[in-house]
Formats: C-alpha cells, structure tokens, sequence
C-alpha cells in the first residue's frame, strides 16, 4: 500500500511519481495527468543521537523537476557514501540558486530536544520541527503536496499531526506520510541529503570546539562512547549532549555518584545532590 494521503480527513491510497535506474527508488511512474504544481519533501537526521543536534530539511520544488533529482541520482541519505552525499548535496543547492527551488532547514539544538522532553517525545517534538521546516519552505496554497517521511510508528497519526500543527491555512494541501520515504521519493531522499550533511557538519563544529572527536553522536558509535566517557567526567557537560539519553544519565551518574543536572537546575544555577531528585 502506498503513502497515505490526508486531505480534509479524507485518506485514500496514493503511488508516488517517481521511477529511477540510478537509486535504489522502486518507482512505479506518474500517476497521471492535473499533478499539483509544486512537491515538499520532508526528512530529518539525528534523532537517535546522544550528542548533537535533530536537523529537519524541507525542500520544495516544482513537480516537473523531479526528473533532475532522478538523473542526480538522490536517494536515502544512509544508503550514500559520504563523499556522495556531500556532492549531491552541492548540486541540489546549486539548483537552489539557479532554480525556482527552496529549502527550509531547521535545526534543533541538545538543549531544545530536552526541554521539550520534560513534557513531551521525540515523536511530538519532529511534528513541530516538520512544520517549521514547511513553513520556511512555502507559504500554504492549494498547489503543494507534501510528503512525509513519517517519524511515528503510526505514518497516518504522524501526517495527521503534522497538517494539524501546520493549521488552517494549509488545508488545501496534500500530505503523504510514510515510513521509509527516503527510499520511496526522490524529493524526500533529496531533503534527507540536505539534513545529514548540515547534522555532519554541526558534529564537525562540535567536535572542533570540545577538541574531541565526537563520532557520529549515536550510542552505538564507539568513538561516541570514548568521547561521553570522557565529557562526563567534567563538573560542567557540555550544551551539546542530550541529558535526557539513557545512556548519557548513566555515564554521569556512574562518575560524579550523583544524578545528572536537568536543564531546567542547569538554568537556575541549582545543584541536584539528592535521590529524590533523579530524573
């Protein structure tokens, strides 16, 4: 079953327009004619990370220049080679300049993310960052559709969600939402490019300005591990690292034997020493 399409809480199925020999897209080809004059892909990167930023692109292009991102060769941000990502990344915003192409980029800082997980979750918090990326993409009308590489385990919650935070003016909009649309549109796997090479390059800047090599910020990274081992030690943790991560809580907590500093203390100057103060 294809993406699923909302539109005035109307869902029926929908077979993106994509059909690509250079990626690795299954496209099926264009739906057929009266397409809406301009797509919104929509994608993020970091959202797994104990350091560093949630980066969430927006890239909006007519529809007839699908064909370019396809002979570009986009595809899933994971399935390139750096270098690759990093030249794609180049072309797109050369067509940015040269082209009636647009970009909305949107990135959330360590802080941000654990601020708003007091009350919230990472699932809420990409609802948002998702429509302020759109919005500095496009102003609403009737001509745009969007797709959604949905962030819910839910895909038709998540595109709900979305169009309901976007508000009214973007009733006339379309919106796809589904899993793995990176893989599945050309113009989401383009704003998955634009997303990973701007989180790279935050982590490169962080990693510059700590004078440590971060790793890729995912837990699993063993370079991320060495450099948390060694940040936690500090009286001060670094803005970077997300204090609400399992993982970053315990590294603390097992060096300073006590809990770590919520951001809300960190803020108000106040020093968590007691148990009932654990997060």
């Amino acid at each position: 079953m294809g993406p699923m399409l909302l539109e005035w809480g109307v869902i029926r199925s929908y077979f993106p327009y994509f059909e690509s020999e250079s990626s690795s897209f299954d496209g099926i080809g264009s739906v057929g004619v009266g397409m809406i004059a301009r797509h919104i892909g929509v994608d993020e990167a970091g959202r797994g990370p104990a350091i560093g930023p949630l980066v969430v692109s927006a890239l909006n292009i007519p529809e007839a220049d699908r064909s370019i991102l396809r002979d570009l060769g986009v595809d899933d941000s994971k399935n390139l080679s750096k270098r690759k990502r990093n030249r794609l990344y180049k072309e797109i915003l050369s067509y940015t300049e040269s082209l009636d192409w647009t970009i909305g980029l949107v990135i959330c800082d360590a802080r941000r993310i654990d601020e708003w997980m007091d009350d919230g979750n990472l699932n809420s918090l990409e609802v948002l960052l998702f429509s302020e990326a759109i919005g500095d993409a496009a102003e609403p009308g009737g001509n745009l559709e969007i797709f959604l590489d949905a962030c819910d385990i839910d895909e038709e919650r998540f595109g709900k969600m979305v169009s309901k935070t976007l508000g009214d003016g973007w009733h006339e909009c379309k919106i796809y939402s589904e899993h793995k649309m990176d893989s599945r549109d050309e113009v989401v796997a383009a704003a998955s490019i634009v997303a990973k090479v701007n989180r790279d390059s935050a982590m490169e800047e962080l990693s510059q300005e700590l004078n440590i090599d971060l790793g890729s910020g995912y837990p699993s990274d063993p370079k991320t591990k060495e450099a948390l081992e060694i940040l936690c030690e500090k009286e001060v943790l670094a803005d970077c690292i997300r204090r609400k991560w399992a993982n970053v809580k315990r590294i603390w907590s097992e060096s300073h034997n006590r809990p770590i500093q919520t951001r809300a203390n960190e803020r108000n100057g106040v020093f968590q020493s007691t148990l009932d103060e654990w997060e």
